[in-house]
């Protein structure tokens, strides 16, 4: 590399970090300026801990969420369900922005030996899906509502190269990777009585090894390896590895999760640093005087396309991206997805527009009021539903007088004399005329996720920019 090059990319560094902020470290130049020669490779290093981090979390979120001996809570062995049977309240601190509006019942699959096979109950025209993530992240097929519809049905995930003959009446949809994660929902309302409805259904679902498909079938508990990490957030444990343990780690993963074969002009370029997909990792092609630094920067680059990348809109004081559960070979974003939204949906299931600031650009804060102000006919477009989530500084729920963590049209929305709807976001309640449109707030910070599930496709449409999000207005 001569000079000039060289200079020219270490000077962009500055205008990178300036702009992730508090995510990014302000010293990359002076980081990597003695890495002469070597700055290309590391470079590629980070291009390949990027191209890798979706399997890497997928593979590491796997093994937390199925390293009991029998389902409990949120977790479950391989092959079983795991069923949620009610929300979570202010309490809760498992994961990050968990939902009041659907019930999760999913399963891990490891399809490399022989197809699982899935049997859903009528539903009853209850809205529901099944997204099946692969171990790249990429939502391969999405059973549910909006593609099948509400009846009883039965299919099979095969995996890479499976061949055999299923069953009559069994559909197949075929992973592109062994490890299948299914991230299934069911909408509720949350009282007594759809609860026991959400309830009774999900106790009919039945997950069972092709070859023990139509047979008397009981699951072997669960191997329990007290080696795993249970306490630690997930993306923390990726984080913390050094890049020879991540890239032997994801050279493992790749033999039975392979790139696809778009992925071959990025992949072929990793051979140089000692990573070929089939292969163990070449530590020994990996120069020593950079390794250490290639977790932190490499996750820099994730983070900063929150802000540069041009699939991540802002609105209105609203974040938001159409882009999600199908990435193709943009590998930044993927990866990004993966940092702060493990398991989005496709667009045409749900999209998440979150604000962190209010319109004028200033942090939400208890100790002020806000309105969230919808034109007649102009509420979120969905073939499914909406709600408005309300969450503290840390993506949780917000202790609350009358717990109610999110709003939505199943509080009886009151509209205005003019048709228009506005929703109130405060601390203490509007009065009781205006309660069923209240969003209870904490008395400091938060932040709000306004969810569309199955958003609809056609003006107006959030996928397609016809319908525009509104802003949440302080209240003079």
């Amino acid at each position: 590399m001569n000079i000039t090059r060289r200079m020219a990319m270490l000077g962009s560094l500055g205008v990178l970090a300036g702009g992730i902020g508090g995510a990014a470290r302000a010293d990359w130049g002076a980081d990597l300026a003695d890495l002469g020669e070597g700055l290309d490779d590391f470079w590629l290093a980070t291009d390949a801990y990027i191209f890798g981090y979706p399997l890497v979390t997928m593979e590491m979120t796997r093994r937390v969420m199925t390293n009991v001996a029998a389902p409990e809570g949120t977790r479950a062995p391989m092959g079983q369900l795991v069923k949620m049977r009610h929300y979570p309240d202010a309490s809760f601190r498992d994961v990050t922005a968990p939902n009041a509006d659907t019930l999760y019942t999913t399963t891990w699959f490891d399809v490399s030996k022989e197809p699982w096979v899935v049997s859903v109950p009528d539903m009853k025209g209850r809205y529901f899906l099944l997204p099946m993530l692969d171990g790249w992240t990429t939502v391969f097929d999405v059973p549910g509502s909006r593609t099948t519809g509400t009846g009883a049905q039965t299919f099979a995930v095969t995996g890479p190269g499976w061949s055999g003959t299923l069953p009559a009446g069994v559909r197949q949809y075929k992973s592109p990777t062994s490890i299948v994660w299914l991230l299934g929902r069911i909408y509720c309302t949350g009282t007594p009585e759809d609860y026991a409805a959400v309830h009774a259904l999900q106790d009919q679902f039945k997950v069972t090894p092709l070859s023990a498909y139509g047979k008397d079938y009981t699951p072997s508990p669960g191997k329990v390896d007290a080696s795993i990490d249970m306490k630690t957030a997930v993306r923390e444990q990726v984080n913390r590895m050094d890049a020879v343990e991540y890239f032997t780690l994801l050279a493992q993963l790749m033999k039975d999760n392979p790139p696809s074969w778009s992925d071959a002009a990025a992949v072929g370029r990793f051979a140089k640093i000692g990573l070929v997909p089939g292969q163990d990792f070449d530590k020994s092609k990996l120069k020593a005087d950079f390794v250490r630094r290639v977790p932190s920067i490499a996750f820099d680059r994730i983070m900063l396309q929150f802000k540069v990348n041009d699939a991540v809109q802002h609105i209105n004081g609203w974040n938001f991206t159409t882009k999600t559960g199908l990435y193709g070979t943009d590998y930044l974003m993927r990866a990004l997805i993966t940092a702060i939204g493990l398991g989005a949906n496709r667009p045409q299931d749900a999209v998440y527009p979150t604000s962190l600031k209010a319109a004028t650009g200033e942090d939400y804060d208890g100790s002020s009021k806000y309105v969230m102000h919808f034109a007649k006919g102009q509420l979120p477009p969905v073939e499914g539903f909406w709600s408005l989530t309300m969450y503290d500084s840390k993506y949780f729920f917000v202790a609350n007088p009358i717990n109610r963590y999110s709003v939505s049209p199943r509080q009886d929305l009151k509209p205005n004399a003019d048709g228009s709807v506005d929703l109130y976001i405060q601390k203490d309640s509007p009065g009781p005329d205006k309660e069923s449109n209240w969003l209870p707030a904490p008395a400091g910070k938060f932040l709000l996720m306004l969810r569309m599930y199955w958003p609809e496709e056609t003006a107006p449409s959030i996928i397609d920019g016809s319908w525009t999000i509104p802003p949440v207005k302080k209240v003079s």
